[in-house]
């Protein structure tokens, strides 16, 4: 097997894959901001990071995995600005920001099964790591990183000298651009909070006491929550070690969240935070950026009342690599839910080969195993996701025109079996055999088409179509396959 390589975005290079400890991985996923409903561009990171953890475990790594979910702090700037987005969710349903999250984190962990993607061994949400964070915090004081202003607690990021080669960030031009800087509190303008304070005179849903020893003179009692950024650290840090093996996000992140976790997480523990960082472009939906003003946010209800499954979305997505930036349409997702349909087509064909029928020797085998080991090589090369698609097209191509007595099923099997667990399609569970009865039907059907009997013959094509069945004739023999 090839050596897996991905292409790292701390280094601008593609890389051989060395885990720091032989046949573990630990992995870190930035999970979802839990105020709303995840739409298209949402998913489509964790369908991509879902095959990650899946082809690293076919690599023989045991993942050891943390995804978090952010229920606090996340404010709507991204950066230090504006509202918690949790709270503006609370507002615009008039609930609690924790009724809130409670709701839309359920709806994501529900997605996930739907989509089919692998549960971490870890999900953690922020508000269950406040004292972790806070440690964090007092860690970086004491280390001089930190300092107080009127509306929180900031990292100084000046005194962190790297700050800027992660992103290849032009700080004197952020410098320049910050004549109107919102806080004119912040020493520079890439400093970034750490614990924010509730504004005087508010109350938060979601807040917590400020130890003493965090505040500089006046000492004065603060209530407060944790900086976006600070919560991943903590997060992974507490689960995983100080060095990660590879950390996963979308290219949104690299110029602050993952360039501000990266500063926080090295000048507290003095070590390099993660070896690897593996980021997915941008989703876009008709050419355009998703937004809820535009009304293109879709959802998996929304996609589901269409008629497409959720395999079809993932099919979708993984027709294009994780580093080239999408585009969503329903013309594509139709095309995607037409290839799912041929690979399910020459799935069901294990059904109708007789179990104790094998190729004879001098037989050219389809699918062959070397067919079966290429997938895995393919997406090795840093998760070629569209060339294994590619690769699964033709061989199962040639298996929907293959003579039954030129396939191996067992390898076919096999074959199937392997998608699945590398791309997680469920192809195996949803090409299920059918009944019995059902098989009695298409040998009646047979015989009535032999006689020429052309309305019995329809008569029984239409029951099984009514049980969502649909048989195709050739000279020799009829097959079957699943409407869609």
């Amino acid at each position: 097997m090839s050596s897996l390589q991905f292409y790292n975005t701390r280094t601008r290079t593609t890389e051989k894959f060395i885990p720091q400890h032989e046949g573990a991985v630990k992995l870190y996923t930035c999970g979802p901001t839990v105020y709303d409903h995840l739409t298209v561009g949402n998913w489509t990171a964790y369908i991509y990071w879902d095959v990650l953890v899946r082809l690293l475990e076919a690599n023989n790594y045991t993942v050891h995995r943390v995804m978090n979910i952010t229920d606090v702090g996340h404010l709507v700037s991204d950066a230090d600005d504006g509202e918690d987005k949790l709270e503006k969710g609370a507002r615009r349903e008039g609930k609690t920001a924790w009724d809130v999250a409670k709701f839309y984190g359920d709806d994501f962990l529900r997605g996930m099964e739907r989509l089919n993607l692998k549960k971490p061994e870890y999900i953690t949400k922020a508000t269950d790591y406040i004292p972790q964070q806070l440690e964090l915090v007092h860690t970086l004081q004491q280390r001089g990183y930190t300092y107080q202003i009127d509306d929180g607690i900031y990292f100084d990021t000046s005194k962190f000298s790297t700050y800027a080669d992660f992103a290849h960030l032009d700080v004197d031009a952020q410098k320049a651009g910050a004549r109107v800087e919102f806080n004119q509190e912040k020493r520079n303008a890439s400093d970034f909070a750490l614990w924010k304070f509730t504004p005087p005179g508010e109350t938060r849903d979601m807040e917590w006491h400020t130890p003493e020893n965090l505040l500089t003179e006046p000492k004065e009692s603060r209530k407060g929550f944790p900086g976006w950024h600070l919560e991943c650290s903590a997060m992974a840090m507490d689960l995983l070690g100080h060095t990660l093996d590879i950390h996963t996000g979308g290219i949104d992140h690299i110029p602050v969240h993952h360039t501000n976790e990266i500063a926080q997480s090295e000048a507290a523990t003095g070590e390099r935070f993660s070896n690897y960082w593996l980021h997915n472009n941008h989703l876009k939906v008709d050419g355009t950026k998703i937004s809820k003003s535009l009304g293109n946010g879709y959802t998996l209800d929304d996609l589901e009342a269409k008629g497409y499954s959720p395999e079809a979305l993932r099919m979708f997505v993984l027709q294009s690599s994780y580093q080239t930036e999408g585009n969503f349409t329903f013309e594509n997702l139709e095309a995607a839910k037409r290839r799912l349909h041929n690979w399910r087509r020459a799935a069901v064909l294990r059904h109708q080969i007789h179990e104790t029928l094998r190729p004879a020797a001098d037989t050219m085998r389809t699918p062959s195993y070397a067919a079966i080991g290429a997938l895995v090589e393919t997406l090795n090369d840093n998760m070629n996701t569209p060339e294994a698609l590619a690769h699964i097209d033709k061989v199962l191509g040639n298996i929907l025109v293959a003579s039954p007595a030129t396939i191996d099923r067992l390898a076919l099997i096999e074959f199937i079996e392997k998608i699945d667990s590398v791309l997680g399609f469920n192809l195996m569970a949803t090409t299920a055999d059918i009944s019995d009865s059902q098989k009695q039907t298409i040998l009646e059907r047979r015989r009535a088409r032999d006689d020429k009997d052309w309305k019995r013959s329809d008569e029984l094509r239409d029951a099984l179509l009514a049980d969502g069945i649909q048989v195709r004739d050739n000279a020799e023999a009829s097959s079957w396959e699943y409407v869609e």
